[in-house]
């Protein structure tokens, strides 16, 4: 490897490398088995916050099996919506291995997108029914898409109850993921009608230090599974309180995030994903019980992924490579 050079890929060449969502979820679920055994280098992410709920995280991670080591720098402004640009935008670095000199600089917006969804989809071949067919999803934006393409991959999914605050942006997901995965996609008027009937459930909205949530007691259905990317934004403490097993991705992580404030009224995780990818907690143990992911985003999910991008960009003469 040259120490005089560094690869540079945008956004739009990350996307070009065009990594299928089966291997992206083999590659954090060995990510998850490699953490569930000890082997992973990842301190809890530091941020800073320029405006509300706004965060700029800084996320460094090292994986031995996968000889990856790297940091992401990564925002997300909820305001930006409204400028018409995007909500998580950032940088990755990998650095060597072996000598620690930078190798590749990527955006990470794609890599961010679909290694959320695949950590999902990791979370619920652990927690969800295996015969789950119907998914809800509220908040039909980046997270509402990869989220259902990687549960799709792993689940027999027939039908999706589509929710958003905007009704265009349901027309807009109806559209292009009935055509994109071939599946049944219904919009709901409420959250509610969505939960209540799904055997899975996505939440994806912005993540909110002080959220009113509005998902209440008793619309996750007994045996029904569900996956919050906005934390406990959408959740009300009363619904939470009701999950049989809430996992997460990362407990120290989940122990920093509490402490600056959020999670308020979120039980206490009983397992990380590493734990349970590795057998040393249980994962779902009977068809009625209630099960939920929150998983925080982790700098592991991104550096099990950032390699294979390098990879093959290299095969596919791919992004531009700049002096160091």
């Amino acid at each position: 490897m040259s120490t005089s050079k560094l690869l540079y890929l945008s956004r739009q060449e990350v996307e070009n490398v065009a990594l299928d969502i089966q291997t992206i979820i083999r590659l954090v679920e060995e990510a998850f088995r490699e953490k569930g055994e000890g082997k992973v280098e990842m301190p809890p992410k530091p941020g800073i916050h320029p405006q509300p709920n706004a965060f700029i995280h800084a996320m460094p991670a090292f994986i031995p099996s996968l000889q990856s080591a790297g940091i992401k720098w990564v925002s997300g402004f909820p305001q930006n919506t409204a400028k018409s640009l995007p909500y998580i935008s950032g940088l990755l670095i990998l650095n060597d291995v072996e000598t620690g000199i930078p190798y590749a600089v990527m955006d990470c917006t794609w890599i961010t997108a679909y290694r959320t969804g695949a950590a999902t989809a990791v979370s619920a071949k652990y927690l969800a029914r295996p015969d789950s067919e119907v998914v809800g999803i509220i908040a039909c934006g980046v997270q509402g898409r990869t989220n259902l393409e990687a549960l799709k991959a792993l689940f027999p999914i027939k039908r999706v109850y589509a929710y958003d605050i905007f009704p265009q942006a349901i027309e807009k997901y109806q559209m292009e993921m009935s055509r994109k995965l071939n599946l049944e996609i219904i919009p709901v008027k409420t959250p509610k009608e969505a939960v209540i009937q799904s055997d899975i459930v996505i939440t994806s909205g912005p993540i909110l230090l002080n959220p009113t949530p509005t998902i209440e007691k008793d619309w996750l259905q007994p045996g029904s599974f569900a996956s919050a990317m906005d934390y406990d934004s959408y959740w009300k403490g009363e619904a939470l309180a009701q999950i049989d097993k809430l996992a997460t991705d990362d407990l120290p992580q989940w122990i920093y995030t509490r402490s600056t404030g959020y999670f308020k009224e979120t039980p206490q995780p009983y397992a990380d994903l590493g734990e349970i990818v590795n057998s040393l907690k249980p994962g779902r143990q009977t068809r009625t019980e209630r099960t939920f992911a929150m998983n925080l985003g982790l700098a592991m999910d991104d550096m099990a992924v950032a390699p294979t991008i390098y990879r093959h960009a290299i095969e596919k003469n791919l992004g531009t490579w700049l002096d160091f």
